[in-house]
């Protein structure tokens, strides 16, 4: 499968993947993550239950805090 993951094209196995699988298999392991999904933000519990296809434009952004 196709999808667009932080405006880079990547090509995963499958035909669907959910954010939690997606996650594990890029390895991002930061704690305070945004999912957005063709501009819709996923949350944190939806993310065993929200799948990815082909074609899809996610976005992982890792929230930093600091002054």
């Amino acid at each position: 499968m196709n999808i667009i993951l932080n405006n880079n094209n990547e090509e995963l196995q499958g035909t669907q993947m959910s954010i939690a699988e997606l996650l594990e298999v890029k390895k991002y392991s930061f704690k305070m993550l945004v999912i957005k999904v063709n501009g819709t933000i996923i949350k944190r519990d939806d993310y065993p239950t929200t799948f990815i296809k082909e074609g899809d434009d996610v976005l992982v952004l890792h929230l930093m805090s600091g002054g």
